[in-house]
């Protein structure tokens, strides 16, 4: 079957906050024709069937539906095109995607291409859970499809497994549809933080070893770090947080890959390896809430914008970004070759401790460059940010920049597991 080829000036791959952020903001700066491609039939990612609140800004939260018909308003009224139900299935150069949708197959080429694909959560099977495959074991974005979009009913028993907030969301989402949860299972040592009005019992320390169960879930067998075994009676288990960057498409294409963020490799002008490909969003680090990706998404258009314009020869960030334990990784991981960003950019980073009045200290070849001190504790499963002042101390013909993390009073991660209430 024959394509229809044709040629835009930037497109966007991904219709949720960073995609549709990026795509309003290139779209009102004049870019020229700026098409915006999203496989769902629906525009807006995860939040348009996110009900809690706690999107957009802090002075003006919004729920995720409001929040995501925002966006999309936005992106429309600068004068976007929208397209949904469009899959891109591959790349056949090095901006030219091929694609398919209502319209049948087409190959489009544009002068610029951001990717804003995402994350999505590890289900059952990539976590290596295991025991038998009965009904009732769901991923948080199953959980909500279910109930916020279809109007489907869960079990009346349910174990959600996770620390990050999203573990929270999935709490509220099971009892406003009429299940009791039974316990939050972290593996973390401490538990997420949580408001008097929703006490569920955590269980701290613990992993899930098994599923029971045929036809339906009838338990999960828990092991804590000591060894010690028990089992929870359950219908239902929601498995929360565990991102990993929806990159197949990146992947196709041949852009590198960031060993820690599991996402495309992007230096600080969210620039890939790939000459004219951006990336943005949750695609780099997974996980983080759509104001973040959002606003990601609208300072990498400053930087599309910039290529568009006949910016200097790509040169991807030769000098790279590493992290030291307790941290798992940061994002951007590349500097950018051409000078420091502006000073209102930063770095996203995650812990795997929680980490009392914590401090980072960011080097290069034994030399400091800075120290940050950081103004509440660092948890795991949330967000740190490293400001970007420091780039241009940084040498860009010397070695990685590291960033590491000191404490006066970090806790330790092993211990016997804990049962609390919050």
């Amino acid at each position: 079957m024959s394509r229809t080829e044709r040629t835009v000036d930037v497109l966007v791959v991904g219709a949720g906050p960073a995609g549709l952020a990026a795509a309003a903001r290139l779209a009102a700066a004049g870019a020229g024709r700026v098409e915006v491609l999203e496989r769902e039939q629906q525009p807006g990612g995860i939040p348009r069937h996110s009900h809690h609140r706690g999107f957009g800004p802090r002075h003006q939260p919004l729920d995720g539906p409001r929040f995501a018909g925002r966006l999309v308003d936005a992106a429309v009224a600068a004068g976007c095109v929208l397209r949904t139900g469009v899959t891109a299935t591959g790349w056949a150069g090095p901006r030219t995607l091929d694609t398919t949708g209502p319209q049948g197959l087409e190959r489009i080429t544009a002068r610029a291409v951001v990717l804003a694909t995402g994350a999505r959560e590890r289900p059952r099977s990539a976590r290596l859970i295991p025991g038998t495959r009965p009904a009732g074991v769901l991923t948080t974005g199953e959980l909500l499809q279910t109930v916020r979009l279809h109007g489907g009913r869960v079990g009346g028993r349910a174990v959600v497994v996770g620390s990050e907030p999203v573990a929270l969301h999935a709490v509220r989402t099971l009892r406003r549809a009429g299940a009791q949860v039974v316990a939050l299972v972290t593996e973390a040592p401490c538990a997420p933080v949580q408001s008097p009005r929703h006490r569920v019992p955590v269980i701290t320390d613990t992993a899930v070893a098994e599923l029971t169960g045929r036809g339906r879930l009838a338990g999960v067998r828990l092991r804590d770090r000591d060894g010690g075994s028990t089992h929870l009676d359950c219908d239902t288990v929601v498995l929360t947080g565990d991102w990993i960057p929806d990159h197949e498409l990146a992947r196709l294409g041949g852009t590198a890959l960031d060993p820690g963020t599991r996402g495309p490799a992007v230096d600080t002008a969210f620039r890939t390896s790939l000459p004219g490909v951006f990336a943005v969003g949750n695609l780099l680090h997974g996980g983080e809430p759509g104001a973040i990706a959002a606003a990601e998404g609208r300072s990498a258009a400053t930087h599309v914008l910039r290529r568009l314009a006949g910016a200097r020869p790509w040169r991807h960030g030769q000098v790279p970004l590493a992290v030291e334990r307790p941290l798992l990784w940061i994002a951007p991981n590349r500097v950018h070759p051409d000078g420091p960003p502006p000073m209102e950019e930063r770095f996203t980073l995650r812990t795997a401790e929680r980490i009392a009045r914590p401090v980072l200290l960011v080097s290069q070849d034994g030399r400091e460059l800075d120290r940050q001190h950081l103004p509440r504790t660092a948890l795991p499963g949330r967000a740190v940010h490293l400001r970007a002042g420091w780039i241009a101390r940084a040498d860009p013909e010397g070695g990685p920049v590291r960033v590491g993390v000191m404490s006066d009073s970090r806790q330790p991660g092993a211990g016997a597991a804990r049962i609390l209430t919050v």
